[in-house]
Order: structure tokens, then C-alpha cells, then sequence
């Protein structure tokens, strides 16, 4: 079923919006977690354009699980769904499962979509899953996909210009000077903030003054423009 969906996605996609994809090169072939900022409801249908394998796992929000047309389209595809603001330990076990068996674990680390736009504070269950299993986080940052400018250009037959970029994996290592739910936080962080330096600046939100994102960018500038050595190291 997955494999039907990703093809009729892509069909509808190419129809009503131009997706420019970065950085595809960075998805592992094995198991792993990708992590996304979360704009609009086309946000799951373009990782089912990007990823092209029938293993994804992407738990949806409990309130659709009642829903006529997204309750009965996740559950034919194989998902489940997750409680998103309780320990919901059954999601959990199933995410755990699926992953021990080098599925793709897809999670919007922000928990839903952000009515601003922009990165909003994310919650550490990212963190959490990365520590619990070591699979690498894939981060990816998303932009076009707001609901408002999707609308838009349908009513105008106008495509939506949507820019997907992967970044490079990271694995995560929790700060053991730290408490857990500090060290969760901490790497939960770096993980939005590697998204937040794929964005554009109107794009990072609660993360566009945080240190992690200005030493990421620093360090990015630095690697595309290596200063000059002084006489005296030459």
C-alpha cells in the first residue's frame, strides 16, 4: 500500500508544486531517524515523495485517529497513532519494534504544525529514541509547505515552489555531566538547531538566537571560507 501512495503522491505533487530536493545523499541505506520542522499537512506526503522505501514509520497526532479520511488512509498504510502530550507507551514499544528491525522512524520533533511559521520549541522524544536505539538523526528542513501559501497558489492554479534539504547524519550522545532530562534537552537542541541553520532566517523561530545554531553557522562559514593564515602559522 505504501508503495501505491507514494505513487499517486508524487503524481499529485508534480501537479501542484515544484519540490526541489538537497542533500538526498545524506539518507543512510540502514535504519535511521529523520527529523523535520513541520509547517502544513503536506509535510508527510513530501517525505513519502522523498523516501523511496516501504519501512517508514510515522506515527500521526491521536486526534486523527477518528478522522474519515486520515483514519482509515494510516491505518491502511501500515501506521499507528500516538498520544503526543503523555507517555504513550505503546506507540513507544511499536516505534522501538519497528526500529530494531531498520525501519525509518519519522518524527516532527516540534509536535505539530507551527502556527507562526517558524521553529517553535521541540519536545525531546527525538533525543530520547536516538539515545534508546543509537540510529543516526537525519535532520531535514522543510520549507513551502505552509498551509496559508499552499492554499494560495491552488486558488490562483499556481505551484507551490517547496525546498526539502537533508542534512548530514548526526549521532547522538547524551551529556552525562548532565541530568537526563537536561542531557535529552541538550541534544534534542542540536538537533533542531542543525535544522535551523538549513533555513532561511524568517524560518528558525525560538532557535535563531540559540549559541548551538551561531556556533553551527560559524563553523559552516568557516569551512566555506577558510580565513587566510597569518605570516607567522604559514
Amino acid at each position: 500500500m505504501q508503495k501505491l501512495f507514494r505513487i499517486l503522491v508524487r503524481i499529485v505533487l508534480r501537479i501542484i508544486a515544484r519540490v526541489e530536493l538537497h542533500g538526498l545523499e545524506n539518507l543512510p541505506q540502514g535504519g535511521f531517524i529523520l527529523a523535520s520542522n513541520h509547517l502544513g499537512r503536506l509535510d508527510s506526503a513530501i517525505l513519502y515523495y522523498v523516501i523511496d522505501r516501504e519501512d517508514v514509520i510515522m506515527p500521526v497526532a491521536e486526534k486523527y485517529k477518528a478522522h474519515w479520511l486520515y483514519g482509515p488512509l494510516v491505518r491502511s498504510l501500515g501506521g499507528f497513532f500516538i498520544n503526543r502530550f503523555d507517555a504513550d507507551l505503546a506507540a513507544i514499544r511499536e516505534v522501538l519494534r519497528r526500529m530494531k528491525k531498520g525501519g525509518i522512524f519519522v518524527i516532527a520533533p516540534e509536535g505539530t504544525r507551527s502556527k507562526t511559521e517558524a521553529l517553535q520549541q521541540a519536545h525531546s522524544g527525538v533525543a530520547f529514541f536516538a539515545a534508546k536505539t543509537g540510529a543516526p538523526v537525519v535532520p531535514v528542513a522543510m520549507t513551502g509547505t505552509e498551509d496559508r501559501r499552499v492554499l494560495e497558489n491552488l486558488k490562483r492554479f499556481r505551484r507551490s515552489h517547496i525546498i526539502v534539504q537533508a542534512g548530514k547524519p548526526i549521532q547522538v550522545r547524551l551529556d552525562e555531566s548532565l541530568g537526563r532530562e537536561q542531557a535529552l534537552e541538550a541534544a534534542t537542541d542540536d538537533i533542531l538547531c542543525r535544522i535551523a541553520a538549513m533555513l532561511p532566517e524568517k524560518y528558525r523561530g525560538v532557535y535563531a538566537y540559540h549559541p548551538r545554531l551561531e556556533r553551527i553557522l560559524k563553523s559552516e562559514a568557516s569551512t566555506l571560507h577558510p580565513q587566510p593564515k597569518s605570516p607567522e602559522t604559514a
